[in-house]
Parts: structure tokens; C-alpha cells; sequence
């Protein structure tokens, strides 16, 4: 089916029900429906049509929700465009694609007008909320514009699984963003496995708090399919999170795993009623395992994790939520550090560089095969030729399968460190750190060592105003990994620089000339 299919099954369970709530009020599903088609005969009026790419430029709010919905009903494909990068990268990911309209928040006036000089492609911008921008129109004229338009059955009877809905961006960690070309089908397979996976509610409650461009986006068009209310929030405040699920009891929610470690502290501080959760779902990067026994105390069973990549999107593997409390409870417990096993629809396999499928406790990289592996790259055949080799698709991932099928996320294979010529995997450095009660987050780079090649360092944002003892961290490392992965040397962040997509930037970590290496 369609993503816009989906919403309309949402919206056919109860059009009075409130899709959207935020600051600036509530909007129902029959609302939405109806913005929905406006956008879409507008759209049509100004030649935007089936397989044209759209972007939308916006931080969390309903005006950006509704425009991805109205650009879906004319058969449009969503250009989710990152409000945390530079002007500079929101334009070549926009050329890149060739984006032809922009739906555009006020926030973003001081940048537009370099976005229009410098992509040629742009043929139409809307202004978001109403406000008046030099060079766009505004909402209302725009929706005026279509009044007289009818938008075409475009459907077929399959639900047209060919046809691109997404232009999704890499993270962009090691050069510019990518872009991965998420067709009907491949959202089909998402909101089905989703919603196969992961646990339902009677009337769910979705509260959106990180960026709508990224998983938590995904996830609220997932849960509109069910017919959920979507609380959407402008970021992540722990204690105005803790807030809403408290007073909108709500039911679902994403996190990222620096955000959950920050909703953790500030319930142990104040807490609040939380019981109304059935799923709050950690993905984007490992969480430590200690701070995921922490969650389930103090939130109850409801915790789970989900892996995937924007090639391969979200749920190629979950964790349940019984299969974590279980581990936090001493059964099994070192599964505290998996992301579970593969998804019904999904096959999740280990192969070395050669193309040979290891057996279970092997390392290798990650590969995988399924409905929710994307057909590649936007214009790099190369590209995508390359990370389709020997059958399958490799993510980049370096990790093992154990006896059972629950798969072990170990790093990214660009990141391993090779330290005296042994092979040294920064996550299960990271992973060793982050049980220290003294450290808050880390981060594990190789620098250049005379000696060694490279050397193991740790980057640590302490946990209390006092950072612990640098001797101390190393030799909690040693006893728990040996001499080989410990720290060299432990440098001490106020905080991790952190890419735009909000995972820490190794990259730039590794370009700082830090002072306890000689270089």
C-alpha cells in the first residue's frame, strides 16, 4: 500500500479523534484528511505531481505533519531535510535530489533565500503557518491556488510498491549525506513489521519529542495507521517529557539513547507516573546495559530496542520488552547488550570479508535480506552495487549472532581501531565505560601512536561536577577487557560533538589534537 493508504485506515477508525496535539492546539483525523486532499490539489495546480520530490524544512510541528501528508496524497515523494544542518548541506542534499517544491517553517527565513539561488531545480515554495516570506507563498494562497484542481486516482491494484515515497539522508558521518530511495513497498513493510513487533494499545498515545525528519517521524506515521494521537513536542525536555506521558498517559514513545540516559536521571529525581507506557523504544545507538537495567526499574517492562539503517530501515531486528526485563532480571542477562532477533520479515546474518556466512559467535559484518531493504542509493549505482554484494546487504555493522538468533552490534566497521595489530571495537570499549556510575556518556577513538599505530583514547562527559580519576577509568577497562582495548588515555567533554542526525561525531572526535597523546 501507500504511506498516505496507511493514514487513511488511521483516520477511518474514529475522524474524530485527535491526530495532533501540541502548544498550538488539537487537529482530528477528518481535519487532517481534509488539509491532506487541499495540499495535494494545490500541488497538482502548480505541476507537482506523481514522483516529484518535496522537502520540508521544519522543526516538530502539526504544519509539517500535515504537509508530508499532502504531499504523499499527490504522489510525491517526502524530502525530510535535517533543521540541524548547515544551509550549505541542506542545499546539496536538496540538488542531490532534485527537489522541485519546499514546504518551509518562518524559522528558516534568514536561509531561504540561498536555498532558491542555489537550487536551480526549486520551482515552488510554501511558507509554513502563514507567515509571509520573500519568495514564498504563503499557506493559505498556496491552498487557494488548488480549489478548483481535483487530484487524480493515481492508485492501482497493488498499491503502487514501486513507485519512491521517501528520499531519505544518510547519517553523513564520513562525507555528505547519501540518498536512499524508500519506495511504497518498503514502507509497507515497515508499518507492517512495526506493528507485527511491537506492542499495541488500545488507544495509543505517541509522544513525539525527537526530530520529525528522523525515527521518531517515522514512528508517528506508523502510529497514525493505528489511529493513535500523536503528542508532538518542539525537542526533548526530560521533565516536560516525564510531563506529557504523565498527564496525556501516553503509550509510545522513541528515544535515542543520550536522551533516555537524560529521562533516566530526572526520574530517579522527581519521578512521575508512568505507567500508562507500553513501549518506549531505544534505537539510533547502543545503550549501556546498566542504564537499561536502570529503565526497566523505573519505568517497568516496557523498554525495547530495534535496529536498522536508513538503507535497511528501523526493525530488521527487535528486542521485546519481556525479553529485556528478563535480562535486567538475571535471566540471560547479557542480552542487555543485543538488539534482538530478526523481524518476521527479515533475514539478519554474520559473513567475513570474503562472503561466507559465519556460525553463531563469529564476528563479522551484519547482512541482510528482506522486504525492508531499500533499492539503493539515489543516482550511485556504485554505491549501491557495493553494498550489495555476494546476495546480500551489508550495513556496515560489525557483530555476532549468538545460539539463539539474538544478534550483538559490536561497531561500525569504519570505526574499529587496529592497536598493535589487534582489532579493537570502540562500542565494546564504550559499552565497558558507560557502567561506571561516574560516567555519564563516552565516546572511543584511535588516534596515531608511534608504538601502537594507533592508540585507544576516551572521550568522557563525567556524570558528576568532579570527573572521576583518568587512572581509575582505565583500569576499570583493563580488568574488564585487558590491556590490549583499555584506554590509553582518557580525556574529560563538558559534552560529545554530535553529528546532525544526533549521534557523536567520531569523525570530528578524531580531528582534535587531543593533549594526552603525543601525536
Amino acid at each position: 500500500m501507500r504511506v498516505i493508504d496507511f493514514f487513511d485506515k488511521g483516520a477511518a477508525r474514529d475522524p474524530e479523534r485527535t491526530v495532533l496535539l501540541s502548544d498550538s492546539g488539537a487537529v482530528t483525523y477528518a481535519a487532517a484528511t481534509d488539509h491532506s486532499w487541499q495540499v495535494a490539489a494545490a500541488l497538482h495546480h502548480h505541476g507537482i505531481g506523481l514522483g516529484a520530490r518535496v522537502g520540508v524544512l521544519a522543526p516538530n510541528v502539526p504544519e509539517a505533519f500535515l504537509a508530508m501528508l499532502g504531499l504523499w496524497r499527490a504522489g510525491c515523494s517526502w524530502v525530510p531535510l535535517n533543521t540541524r544542518n548547515a544551509v550549505a548541506a541542506t542545499v546539496a542534499f536538496m540538488n542531490k535530489v532534485g527537489c522541485r517544491a519546499l514546504f518551509v517553517h518562518p524559522r528558516f527565513d534568514a536561509e531561504l533565500k540561498q536555498i532558491r539561488d542555489e537550487v536551480p531545480g526549486l520551482e515552488l515554495v510554501i511558507a509554513l503557518d502563514g507567515t509571509e516570506l520573500d519568495g514564498a507563498l504563503t499557506i493559505t494562497a498556496f491552498l487557494d491556488s488548488g480549489s478548483s484542481m481535483t487530484v487524480p486516482d493515481w492508485n492501482d491494484p497493488y498499491g503502487r510498491p514501486e513507485m519512491e515515497a521517501c528520499a531519505w539522508p544518510t547519517g553523513g558521518t564520513t562525507g555528505g549525506s547519501k540518498a536512499v530511495a524508500w519506495t511504497n513497498s518498503v514502507w509497507s513493510n515497515l508499518v507492517e513489521t512495526a506493528t507485527r513487533h511491537w506492542p499495541a494499545a488500545e488507544r495509543p498515545v505517541n509522544l513525539l519529542v525527537a526530530p520529525i525528519t528522523h525515527a521518531a517521524g517515522v514512528m508517528a506515521i506508523v502510529y497514525a495507521a493505528l489511529g493513535a494521537t500523536i503528542v508532538m513536542r518542539p525537542g526533548f525536555d526530560a521533565d516536560d517529557v516525564l510531563d506529557r506521558i504523565e498527564n496525556d498517559r501516553v503509550t509510545h514513545l522513541f528515544l535515542p539513547p543520550t536522551a533516555f540516559y537524560g529521562l533516566l536521571e530526572r526520574q530517579q529525581a522527581r519521578p512521575r507516573d508512568c505507567s500508562s507506557l507500553t513501549m518506549l523504544l531505544l534505537s539510533a545507538a547502543p545503550v549501556a546495559p546498566d542504564r537499561l537495567a536502570q529503565g526497566v526499574a523505573e519505568f517497568g517492562p516496557c523498554i525495547g530496542q530495534c535496529w536498522g539503517q536508513s538503507e535497511a530501515p528501523f526493525v530488521l531486528t527487535y528486542l521485546t520488552a519481556e525479553d529485556l526485563a528478563a535480562a535486567a532480571s538475571g535471566d540471560a542477562p547479557e542480552r542487555l547488550r543485543s538488539c534482538g532477533r530478526a523481524t518476521f520479515g527479515s533475514q539478519v546474518a554474520i559473513m567475513d570479508d570474503d562472503g561466507n556466512l559465519l556460525p553463531p559467535g563469529e564476528r563479522g559484518e551484519l547482512v541482510a535480506r528482506g522486504g525492508l531493504v531499500t533499492p539503493g542509493y539515489i543516482g550511485d549505482d556504485a554505491a549501491t552495487a557495493a553494498v550489495r554484494t555476494h546476495g546480500w546487504h551489508h550495513t556496515g555493522d560489525i557483530g555476532y549472532l549468538d545460539a539463539d538468533g539474538y544478534a550483538y552490534i559490536v561497531d561500525r566497521k569504519s570505526d574499529m581501531i587496529i592497536s598493535g595489530g589487534f582489532n579493537v571495537y570502540p562500542a565494546e570499549v564504550e559499552a565497558a565505560l558507560s557502567a561506571l556510575p561516574q560516567v555519564r556518556q563516552c565516546a572511543v577513538v584511535g588516534v596515531p601512536h608511534e608504538k601502537w599505530g594507533e592508540a585507544v583514547v576516551a572521550v568522557v562527559v563525567a556524570a558528576e561536577d568532579r570527573p572521576p580519576d583518568p587512572d581509575l577509568v582505565i583500569a576499570h577497562a583493563r580488568q574488564a577487557l585487558g590491556p590490549v582495548k583499555a584506554p590509553k588515555a582518557v580525556v574529560f567533554v563538558d559534552e560529545l560533538p554530535q553529528t546532525p542526525v544526533g549521534k557523536v561525531d567520531k569523525k570530528a572526535l578524531r580531528g582534535r589534537d587531543w593533549p594526552a597523546i603525543e601525536r
